[in-house]
Order: structure tokens, then sequence, then C-alpha cells
């Protein structure tokens, strides 16, 4: 291709994919979410008490959510729910310990997936389970887990009646520029955390764009850092001995769909006790076209500027900080980054499996539907 705006077009595609995916989230705009879905016959829950960690700043009205949720419950057979909202100081980590103090049997987020992240940190290792409701415009880990994300009277039903299912944890140690190795700070994710480019993009967004336009913010600073550096790292996987890189990215995945269907990290499973992780090398914006074509067309090997590890444990040592995010949330600058996996740490609600006895009986089913049919057609 030699038109450079058709180049500039794809790279801009790239950060639409790859950034607006993870930030759509923080936006800070409110989500109209359809949440008046009739209700379904009652079935006993038991009394059961629900905790649902809600980011209040993502609905217009919260007394219609509220309503919502108490119907669900009332047809279900559980408790009122307890509402806990979020806070600047606190985004959901607090209120999720709140919640299981109270003896909440399962603790939902309603928000994006910052306030996932934040309610999950308190459930990691508690045995309570997390149950997703969809309150941000991305929802990558309802996505990933193929979860309603767009009615949240259904979301609400899995979260009571669904199956548990262990998934993996993410976890991050960093080590902050100007910090001694004895001030790391650990944090956890449940998608996706990100050095570099994607990290640069949610850091640099104008404050005051963000406010009128919401994700689209995200595309001026991307374009403006289409064109940046490269940056030295050190890079170990499991251990193994380090190689020194130039590179513009490293996204380390717990599970790899983003928005749009697009699979940032195509091999990447949620409970396989693995993390995924790809190294993005482009320069410029030549280079962001041909890391562009590998992503959409799920390449993995043969090219330089894209390349693909698994692992349960990366080391990435800097030579200079560079920004970081955890699941579309910019956490500040990071000079030596320790990401592991805790394998099974989080139990999350999802839809009820198929009942064995049903699958087996199927085909038995469809042969006596088909021997019925040609009965018929031999007694014509």
């Amino acid at each position: 291709m030699n038109d450079p705006s058709g180049l500039i077009a794809i790279a801009v595609l790239v950060i639409v994919v790859i950034v607006v995916a993870l930030v759509s989230t923080r936006s800070g705009r409110q989500v109209p979410v359809p949440i008046n879905t009739p209700p379904q016959e009652q079935a006993p829950g038991d009394g059961k008490l629900v905790a649902v960690v809600v980011n209040p700043t993502k609905f217009e009205d919260m007394d219609q959510v509220r309503r919502t949720l108490e119907r669900v419950c009332e047809e279900r057979g559980w408790q009122p729910p307890l509402l806990i909202e979020t806070t600047e100081e606190d985004n959901g980590t607090g209120q999720a310990k709140e919640a299981m103090d109270k003896g909440a049997d399962l603790v939902c987020a309603l928000g994006g997936d910052g306030t996932v992240r934040a309610v999950a940190a308190s459930l990691v290792n508690s045995g309570t389970p997390l149950g997703l409701l969809p309150g941000g415009t991305g929802n990558l880990l309802a996505r990933n887990l193929d979860l309603p994300i767009d009615d949240i009277a259904e979301a609400f039903r899995v979260a009571l009646d669904g199956d548990d299912r262990a998934v993996d944890v993410g976890l991050i140690n960093v080590v902050v520029p100007g910090s001694t190795q004895d001030q790391p700070k650990d944090y956890i994710f449940l998608v996706m955390a990100g050095v570099g480019f994607d990290a640069d993009v949610m850091a640099e967004a104008p404050e005051d764009l963000k406010a009128q336009v919401g994700w689209a913010a995200y595309l001026v600073s991307g374009a403006k850092n289409l064109s940046g550096k490269r940056f030295g790292a050190q890079l170990s996987f499991d251990g193994k001995p380090a190689t020194h890189r130039r590179i513009r990215s490293i996204i380390v995945g717990n599970c790899g769909r983003l928005q749009g269907g697009v699979e940032l990290l195509p091999d990447a499973e949620i409970d396989d006790g693995s993390l995924d992780t790809v190294v993005l090398s482009p320069k410029g914006v030549v280079g962001w076209a041909g890391v562009s074509a590998s992503i959409l067309t799920k390449q993995r090997r043969g090219h330089r500027q894209v390349e693909h590890h698994r692992c349960e444990k990366l080391t990435v040592r800097l030579g200079e900080g560079q920004e970081v995010q955890l699941d579309g949330d910019h956490i500040g600058p990071g000079l030596v980054l320790t990401f592991a996996v805790a394998r099974h740490a989080l139990v999350v609600r999802v839809l009820p499996a198929a009942p064995e006895a049903t699958k087996a009986e199927a085909p038995e089913a469809a042969d006596a539907t088909q021997a019925a049919a040609e009965a018929a057609e031999t007694d014509r």
C-alpha cells in the first residue's frame, strides 16, 4: 500500500480496537442500559442475600436500577438486594469487603471493568462468587465469559441462578520510578494489563475533551502517540534468561476478546493457569499498519513487530519509566513489572451448563423425530 492516508487509517483502526475497547468504560459518561425486561416465573432462592456494588455515575436513574434489582430478587426468592455505591475515594474494593462482612452470599459489580476489578480485589480467594452486571460500554470480562451485556435484569438472573466458575486472576507487582525495591505496589487484573502505547493514550487523553465526547477523546491522544518512540525492555518469561527488545507496547492478558469480536490474544483462556502476552514493536505509523494487519488476521508467527507468548510469570525491566494500565485504568508509571497468575482464585457466576441428561437425550430425540417422519411418509 503506497497511499499514506491509507496507512494512517489502518493505524487509527489499531487505536480503536486495542485502546478504545480497553478504555471505553472510563469515559465517565452515563450509559443507557435496558433494565425493564419482563419478569420470569418465581424460583426459590432460599432467602439468600446479594449485595450489588454500583457505580452511580453510570446511570441517570438509580431508583429505576434499584426497582429492577428488587423485582428480580423477589421473583427468584432472594432477600431484597443490598446496594452499596462506589465513591471517588473507593471504587469498589472497600464496598465488596463491607458486603462480605454483612453476610452477602453473592457480590455483584454494577459498573465498568474498573468497578469489576475493584470489587474482585476483595473477593479473590474468598470463595464468595462475583456476579457481573453490565454498567459500562466495554464490559470486557462479561464479554469473554459470554454473559448478558445489554440487559441488567437478565444479567442479574444469571448471577442469582447461574453456575459457579473458578477463573484465573492476573497479578502485577510494580516498582515505580524513583522508588526502591522495598516499595513495590501490588495489583490484580482480570482482562488485560498494558505497558507503553495503550497506557500512554489513556494517560494523555485531554480531560476536558473526555468530558465532552467520551471515548472519542482517546483517538486524539492515540493519533498523537502513533509516532512515539520505542523503548528498551528486558523481558524474562518463566524465569528464562532475559532478552533485550526495543518495543512500543506489551499487553498481558488473562483473556483475549475485545469489543467487536476482535481477538487481540486469540489463544487466551481465562482458566488455564497461564497469561498470554503480545509484544508490539512497530516503527511509526507504517509499523502500526503492519501491526493492525497482523492482529486483525490473527497472525501469530512470522511478524517481528507482533510477538505472542504464553507464560505463568513475566518480568519486564524498563530502561525508563513507562505508563501502565490495568483493565482500562491508568495507574501511573512503572519501571520493573512482575506479572503472575493466580489459578482459579476467583469464583464468577456464569450461565448454567446444559444438563448432561438433556445433552445425552438430544441425539435420541432427533432419531425418534426422524423415524416418525419416515413412518408418516410411508403411510402416505
